[in-house]
């Protein structure tokens, strides 16, 4: 039996120009940097790029070739085709027929942000080995945490882990903002960056956050998670996210607690990242399964009252956190 072939799909930040490229996935800010490192490859020795956006939902036939047709002065030609998940028939016949010949001159940019419309096109890029970079949406937390590791990596910036959680607390889970915020810290502190950086620099914001909170409950500290709690409410901080957090970290520990029982290792098996493993095992020595459940039933009844099924949402919240820094010390 022939071996399976490998997906096409590569990551975002190793995009580089071709004849044609397909930039796949609905993560903004991904697509943009993509395109944005094909731009700058193309104008690396100090080349001149002719550079034409089309819109693929608004597309008028033979704009393609149009665009595409080598510039009279020898500069690199970069076509950028924006919405083709939203293409028209007009652009699909054209770009299908552009495909079976592209021009080795320019470089013809596909933008597609997910769905199944314009599918023949796409499979006849992936069958003729167009190059693939996916830009896959960033919504979970362990995956926003994972990005900012990459922007850190990807500038040969070393960092340590606590740092980047602290760093994703603070600012939240906006991509962009959290790539400015991790660009931000590179640019303002020298050599290897720790979690007094970030706190030094997004100070109350991260002593406040959700996941601070529920560190010191697990971890049993009562006072200290009381005193950042109300900290977060008396400052503007909906409850919601606060119980969000704490309910986050107890699954953790279940699940890593669980793991260890059945003999499966939650990196490869449940997807978690390492650090999220590492930091799980050690909080783990304080707790037991009965213990943790009674926590999680806890938090989940706070969770209910704080939507809607209770007056005192706030009282809530505290009295969740106090259950599990209690338990956490029983």
């Amino acid at each position: 039996m022939a071996p399976a072939r490998p997906s096409q799909d590569r990551p975002w930040h190793a995009a580089a120009p071709a004849p044609l490229v397909l930039i796949s996935g609905p993560e903004q800010l991904l697509a943009s940097r993509s395109v944005e490192r094909i731009a700058q490859a193309l104008r690396r020795g100090g080349a001149t790029v002719a550079t034409t956006t089309l819109d693929a939902g608004t597309y008028t036939r033979g704009a393609l070739v149009a665009a595409a047709s080598p510039s009279l002065f020898d500069d690199p030609g970069l076509v950028i085709v924006e919405g083709a998940e939203r293409m028209n028939d007009e652009f699909l016949a054209d770009g299908l027929a552009y495909a079976q010949a592209p021009d080795p001159a320019v470089t013809v940019v596909i933008r597609h942000g997910g769905g199944v419309r314009g599918k023949k096109l796409l499979d006849t890029l992936k069958k003729a080995d167009v190059p693939v970079y996916a830009c896959p949406a960033i919504k979970k937390d362990s995956e926003v945490v994972e990005f900012a590791m990459g922007e850190f990596a990807r500038a040969s910036r070393p960092i340590a882990a606590r740092a980047v959680r602290a760093l994703v607390d603070a600012v939240g889970s906006d991509v962009a903002e959290v790539a400015a915020a991790c660009r931000q810290l590179m640019d303002d502190v020298d050599g290897s960056l720790t979690e007094e950086h970030v706190s030094r620099y997004y100070g109350t914001r991260v002593n406040a956050t959700g996941f601070a909170v529920a560190d010191a409950a697990i971890a049993g500290r009562t006072g200290e998670a009381l005193a950042l709690v109300r900290h977060a409410v008396a400052t503007g901080t909906d409850p919601v996210p606060l119980v969000a957090a704490l309910a986050s970290k107890l699954r953790t520990l279940a699940k890593v607690g669980a793991a260890r029982g059945r003999r499966l290792d939650p990196v490869k098996d449940l997807g978690m990242a390492p650090w999220q493993v590492d930091r799980a095992k050690k909080d783990l020595r304080m707790w037991d399964a009965d213990r943790l459940a009674s926590a999680i039933e806890a938090v989940a009844t706070a969770d209910a009252e704080i939507k809607g099924a209770s007056r005192s949402p706030h009282f809530a919240l505290e009295r969740a956190v106090r259950i599990v820094a209690d338990l956490a010390r029983a």
